[in-house]
Parts: C-alpha cells; sequence; structure tokens
C-alpha cells in the first residue's frame, strides 16, 4: 500500500469507514442517503453540517441522496418552510436525487400499523399523556402495563380504523407498539405510534386526522426508499434500537442508522424554538434577519456557500457533542471572500481634506479590484480637490507611531498622492471641521517618483462624486458564549449592540453595484448589498470584520 493510500484511509471519518466497507464487502452495491427536514422552520448552521455530510458521503462514493421531508405534525409545518428549505439546499451546491414527504407514504405507514396490529405487537390506549407518562416508569424502575394492552387483535384494529375515520377526539386515543415496559431502554416502553390530530396538513389537506410519530415513520420511510445508511445526530441514539425494533417485525428492507455529533456553535442557539421566539418576539427583524444562524440569513449577510462547506468540513465528524466556536466560521468567510471580492473605497465617519495647491479640474486614476486575484481588473476612480477620510485616520496631536495625518505629518492616500496636513479649521465648538493639505503632484501611485516613502496609506472618497449609502454592521447576537445553558431565559443574553446602522460615503463604482457580488470596504471589513436596497438608497450588511476583534473587545470589559 503506498504512502499516499495510507494517508487517505488514515483521514478518513468513521461514517466513512463504514460506507467504504459496506461498498467492498458487497453489502451494497451502491449507497442511497437522505436528508429529513421537517418543514416546521428556516434550516440554520447546524443544518448545513449534516446537509454536507449526507450529500457528500453520497457524491464521495457515487451514490445518491433523496430530500424527504418528514411532514408528520400539521399543527407547525408550512409550505414556506419547504420552499425555504430547498431553495438553502440548492444555494449550498447540493442537489437530490428524488423529493419525497412522509406524507407520501401514510397509506403505506398505516398498512405497516395494521401489520403490527395483527400480528399482536400494536394496541390501542385510551390512557391520557399524564397517565402513560406514569406508567412509563423511570430509568431505575420499570415501566407498569396499561390496563388496555390485552385489548384483541379485532377490538384493536377496529378501534385504530375508527381513530382514522374521525369518530375520535385529538388525544382521545393512540395506537401504541408492544415491545417491553421493563426495558431499561425507555424508547422501548410500548412507544406510541400514531396519534389524533384534526388539523389541516399543508399536503394532504383534511383527508387524514392520525398521524404516525416520527419514531414510526422515520425508520419505515427510509425502508421504503431503500436507504442505505439513514444519518442522524447523537440525540437519537437511544432510538436506534426501536428503529431496528420496527423494520425486523415488519420484515422490510433493512434501512440502518448511525449517528454522528450535531453541530453547536457559541454564541447562538440552534434550536428551532428559540429561534421561533427571537422571530416572534421582535428580536429580529425575520428568519433571515442576517444575525440569525439561519442560512437564509447568513446568505443575506453575504456568506458564500463555499465558506460554509469549508466550515464543516473543518469541524469534521465526530461521536462526541462539542461547542464550535463561531470564529471558525467566520475565519472560513473572511478566508474565501480575501480571495473574490471587490475592493472599494467607502467612509464611514467623513472628514473634509481640501487639498490647497490642487486645482479645479478632477482625474480618474486606475484601481486594482482585487489585489489576491491574478486576473484582477482595474477600475478607474475620480480623484478631486475636496476629499473624505475617515475622521479617525487623523489625530491633532497625536502619540508616538501614530502614522496617519496629523498636522505636518505625511500620509499616502491609496492609489493616488502623498499628502500633508498644513491647517485645521475647527468650528465654535472646537470640533474639527476640515484639514487643508498640500499634495505632492510627483508622489503619483504608479509614476517614476511614486517611491516616495511614508509609513502609513489611508482610503478616502472625492466628495463631489461620492454616494451615500446605508451600513448595517452586524455582531454577534447574543453576549455570552452558550446562551441556551445560561441561567434563566436566554434572550436575556441578547447583544444589545448587535446592529448598528450608520450612513457612508462610497466612491461611485458602487452604483454598479449587483446582488451576488461580494466587496471588501477598505480596512473596515466585506459587505453585501441587501434585499432593502433601492435605486435611492443602496444598503450594504457587514458579513466579516477584517479580523476578529471580538475576543479583544470582551478582554476590554
Amino acid at each position: 500500500m503506498t504512502d499516499i493510500k495510507k494517508e487517505e484511509e488514515k483521514s478518513l471519518n468513521f461514517l466513512e469507514e463504514i460506507v467504504g466497507e459496506d461498498l467492498a464487502s458487497g453489502r451494497y452495491k451502491s449507497i442511497l442517503t437522505r436528508f429529513p427536514p421537517e418543514p416546521n422552520g428556516y434550516l440554520h448552521i447546524g443544518h448545513s453540517k449534516s446537509i454536507a455530510l449526507n450529500f457528500g458521503l453520497a457524491q464521495k462514493y457515487g451514490g445518491k441522496t433523496n430530500l424527504r421531508f418528514d411532514d408528520t405534525n400539521p399543527v407547525t409545518e408550512d409550505t414556506e418552510y419547504v420552499e425555504s428549505i430547498k431553495e438553502d439546499i440548492r444555494w449550498l451546491g447540493f442537489e437530490w436525487e428524488n423529493e419525497f414527504y412522509a406524507s407520501d407514504y401514510f397509506e403505506q405507514l398505516y398498512g405497516f400499523a395494521e401489520d403490527l396490529i395483527r400480528k399482536g405487537l400494536a394496541y390501542v390506549d385510551d390512557s391520557s399523556a399524564e397517565e402513560i407518562a406514569r406508567m412509563k416508569g423511570t430509568p431505575t424502575e420499570p415501566g407498569t402495563d396499561s390496563p388496555y394492552r390485552s385489548r384483541s387483535i379485532e377490538e384493536n384494529l377496529r378501534l385504530f380504523r375508527e381513530m382514522r375515520a374521525g369518530k375520535y377526539r385529538d388525544g382521545e386515543k393512540v395506537l401504541r407498539a408492544k415491545v417491553d415496559m421493563s426495558a431499561p431502554n425507555m424508547q422501548l416502553r410500548d412507544p406510541i405510534m400514531y396519534r389524533i390530530k384534526h388539523a389541516h396538513h399543508h399536503r394532504t389537506g383534511d383527508d387524514w386526522c392520525i398521524y404516525p410519530m416520527y419514531d414510526f415513520a422515520h425508520g419505515q420511510s427510509d425502508s421504503i426508499e431503500q436507504i442505505t445508511h439513514s444519518i442522524c445526530t447523537l440525540e437519537f441514539v437511544p432510538h436506534r434500537p426501536l428503529y431496528d425494533w420496527f423494520i425486523e417485525k415488519l420484515d422490510i428492507f433493512p434501512s440502518h442508522q448511525y449517528e454522528f455529533a450535531r453541530l453547536n456553535m457559541t454564541y447562538t442557539v440552534m434550536s428551532k424554538r428559540k429561534l421561533l421566539q427571537l422571530v416572534n418576539e421582535g428580536y429580529v427583524t425575520g428568519w433571515d434577519d442576517p444575525r440569525m444562524p439561519t442560512i437564509s440569513g447568513l446568505r443575506r449577510r453575504g456568506y458564500t456557500p463555499e465558506s460554509i462547506r469549508t466550515f464543516a468540513e473543518k469541524i469534521g465528524v465526530a461521536k462526541r457533542e462539542n461547542l464550535i466556536d463561531v470564529s471558525l466560521l467566520e475565519f472560513c468567510v473572511r478566508e474565501h471572500l480575501n480571495k473574490i471580492a471587490a475592493r472599494r473605497m467607502v467612509v464611514f465617519d467623513p472628514l473634509k481634506i481640501v487639498l490647497t495647491n490642487y486645482g479645479p479640474e478632477e482625474e480618474w486614476l486606475p484601481v486594482e479590484d482585487n489585489p489576491e486575484d491574478p486576473e484582477s481588473t482595474h477600475r478607474q476612480v475620480p480623484f478631486s480637490r475636496e476629499l473624505y477620510i475617515e475622521r479617525e485616520d487623523f489625530m491633532e496631536n497625536p502619540p508616538k507611531k501614530f502614522f496617519r495625518l496629523a498636522p505636518g505629518q505625511k500620509v499616502r492616500l491609496k492609489s493616488a498622492y502623498i499628502i500633508q496636513c498644513d491647517e485645521v479649521v475647527k468650528d465654535a465648538t472646537g470640533k474639527i471641521t476640515e484639514l487643508r493639505c498640500s499634495y505632492l503632484p510627483e508622489s503619483k501611485s504608479g509614476g517614476e517618483q511614486s517611491n516616495i516613502k511614508v509609513q502609513a496609506t489611508i482610503h478616502w472618497v472625492s466628495i463631489v462624486h461620492a454616494i451615500v449609502a446605508e451600513v448595517r454592521l452586524y455582531d454577534r447576537l447574543f453576549r455570552v458564549e452558550d446562551p441556551a445553558n445560561e441561567d434563566g431565559d436566554f434572550k436575556e443574553y441578547i447583544n444589545p449592540d448587535s446592529l448598528q446602522v450608520t450612513a457612508a460615503y462610497a466612491e461611485p463604482a458602487l452604483r454598479q453595484v449587483k446582488f451576488n457580488e461580494h466587496y471588501q470596504f477598505l480596512r473596515k471589513g466585506y459587505f453585501y448589498l441587501d434585499k432593502d436596497s433601492s435605486e435611492d438608497l443602496l444598503i450594504f450588511n457587514r458579513t466579516a470584520t477584517l479580523r476578529d476583534n471580538w475576543v479583544k473587545e470582551q478582554k476590554k470589559q
């Protein structure tokens, strides 16, 4: 075996090892995975790991992946979520082989349930939810049999058919599997298979008033589709024996479940219930608010599918839960945007500069779009007598090693000239309103004498040509690392400074901005055009800063 081959084998995660062995042994000729979201909310960054894993495994080993919506709870599900999920998966760069719904199998699942009743392995229970929970016992004490557990097969079939026909109210009866009320694994203590819900379903309408529970629908749907590797997160480990029990008793295709650690990330929450609270209670503007960990929120903020796929690859596939630092996700998007983002000059907090020895004429200077791109193009940027620079780039009484603009000090304007501050103009309150400067004509960037040395370069915008844009500066939504596990209401830990909105002055090239284009505003960060933009006002979301300042800021507090 070659060293390269050995290295490849060493780098395989445990799921890749399983799939490789299954194919090598001839257990399967090809693999079929599935991604089975419940359409009760928008996908978040945690789902991206599962998407990348299921689709990635199939791609690597020449298999296929089904998209199956687990739509067994009509109360919380909606077509809006179905469409958003499909859009997110495609945006991430994946395409499914078949689009299925658990509701496609309602009739078949009902038939499976009747099969189990006929085999004496399922029964209708009239007990309340509280009584069923009490009869289940505890992890250290066995459960007790329901008084309805001994009903005859004939009676159970009649009652189950009456449940389907709508004869009973919600909660009046359930269908339970007859497994083992003393099993150490509490999932096996006669789990509920069907419950009554008189609710309109987004696909089947009012055809059904009984709906299968996840544990009954999941494995059987896998089997119907002949899924070879059913990949779930670790919380489903206790459910695996029941998954196998149903398949064995029904004698159907033996799909098998494998578990991996779900993605938990710092400074956010992943629970759909908690995310829904944030939306419904107005803490964010919607599911696609750029502060949300949803894929649609990340997309709106300016994240790229490549960066999210790289993130999923870097965190790997593990068998133990851990908390991933959001800085890794931010690092991945910075790495990608640094390669693809066009550079633009935008001033957030303007200070006016007048070049006293520059004439009334203007000139257009060639500026490189992306120095990281070997095939980078150049744009023309207007230069004139009156400019804006960032207020923080000037100090009247600078400390040592402040190399930007100060009285009598020189600095280079990006891709333009070297200037020197000659006079500071203030208003009646003492606020600096204007700097009078002179420029060095021989210092033009790219010119024969442009090698005049200064110790700093700053960006700028020509005032007469500047366009005004709105800039939304997003930061982490929570101010603590693990808000879901803090004392009290998780919403108490929301970061009050997660969004700051400011006006900015941009070079005119930004007038040609398009959606799906990414920009680095020089020395400010990476930005992306927001959907709220109009012809009258461009709005940009900050995707990420140029470096991780969060840790530094936290240390100051």
